[in-house]
């Protein structure tokens, strides 16, 4: 059952990364629906990283009662459901509640698939986690490149956001069928929550720059290259697409480097590429060369994530859930929290140079690697 279950994985990370782009290219869409000011959608965007945080504690135990595969069905559905729903609601209130909502959701996919796939990788006796994760950056680039499609295309986006979340649904309900994880997997000790601390805290702290500053590409390169260098909305979609692409890039060849450096080296090195790509982005005027930058962007922060989940699965003492999912309470808040940040920081300086914020989070994991040692 390993390769058809390596198979269904794939299409899980496509699907959760699908579901993220669509809502990093839509983050316009939402903003122009409710004429939102940048404040006021930072403030949406805090309320998805308060749902992410609300949820993680109840993560591991959930997954550990459950099972990955009833928990990856659930959450899919409470994304999706939110999604289709954004566009739509009555007032602040609403639309932060879906906000919520869809943090939630995402957090505890996230750490339902990453548990699969750290099991998948044990059973085959070989490094595959950060090829998995290259799916994740496949679907985000693909929702992207569709939204972008559709707008040109004429599609409203209230339309796309039920057409895609629905797709998106069924891949993953269909990939749920041939999970290899069942209810039960590890100690119940083991997989109860723990605030991190010791070396899975610090790997958190390390994990939630690099976190903080992808948030912050997901949400806000479609807004950069719309309201600062003025690109037309179809182009704009691109600047996501190519972040996200060159994510996938550097991930199919992630599990190869893997196998030929050290964790902490590897993480150093993507901070400073990330760093330097992105301080170069925020000299420029035109969309045209952004796009290259992005994608070098993406390029620098394509196998953190990968590599600390990694690094956590195999902490003594906690199962591999419970290892992400503590790794994912302090990092995961920099992932949701950080794209709020950037918005109120823009309300009062502008975008330029609130998008500093991601040069700096991305310079942090130079030093910080040694965490991962």
């Amino acid at each position: 059952m390993t390769p058809a279950a390596l198979r269904a994985s794939r299409v899980q990370f496509l699907a959760l990364g699908g579901f993220m782009g669509a809502w990093g290219a839509h983050v316009p869409s939402l903003k122009s629906a409710h004429a939102l000011s940048d404040g006021q959608l930072g403030a949406v965007l805090l309320c998805a990283a308060l749902g992410s945080a609300a949820m993680l504690p109840f993560t591991a135990p959930l997954v550990h009662r459950l099972g990955p595969r009833q928990m990856a069905r659930v959450s899919a559905s409470v994304i999706a459901g939110a999604m289709a729903l954004l566009l739509h609601a009555p007032g602040m209130v609403p639309l932060a509640l879906l906000a919520a909502a869809l943090g939630a959701g995402a957090s505890l996919l996230d750490v339902s698939v990453n548990a699969e796939a750290v099991l998948i990788e044990e059973r085959l006796g070989r490094p595959c986690l950060i090829g998995l994760h290259a799916m994740f950056s496949v679907g985000g680039m693909a929702a992207a490149g569709a939204v972008a499609l559709l707008l040109r295309a004429a599609v409203s986006p209230g339309a796309q956001l039920l057409l895609l979340p629905a797709l998106l649904w069924a891949a993953m309900a269909w990939a749920c069928g041939a999970m290899l994880s069942q209810p039960g997997h590890g100690s119940a000790e083991h997989a109860r929550w723990q605030w991190p601390r010791g070396r899975l805290l610090a790997l958190g702290l390390l994990a939630g720059a690099g976190f903080l500053a992808e948030g912050a590409m997901y949400d806000w390169s479609v807004v950069l290259m719309r309201d600062v260098m003025q690109a037309p909305p179809d182009i704009a979609a691109l600047g996501y697409a190519a972040f996200a692409g060159a994510m996938a890039a550097a991930r199919f060849g992630g599990d190869w480097l893997r196998q030929r450096w050290p964790a902490h080296r590897l993480l150093a090195a993507h901070g400073l590429l990330a760093a330097v790509a992105m301080a170069a982005v925020l000299t420029m005027q035109s969309p045209w060369p952004a796009l290259l930058g992005l994608a070098l962007v993406g390029l620098g922060l394509a196998n953190i994530a990968p590599l600390i989940y990694r690094v956590a699965s195999q902490q003594p003492g906690v199962t591999p859930a419970a290892g992400i999912s503590a790794v994912v309470a302090v990092s995961f808040i920099g992932f949701v929290g950080g794209p709020p940040l950037i918005g109120a920081l823009a309300e009062a300086w502008g975008l330029r140079l609130a998008l500093v914020a991601v040069v700096l989070a991305a310079l942090a994991l130079v030093p910080g690697a040694r965490a991962a040692r």
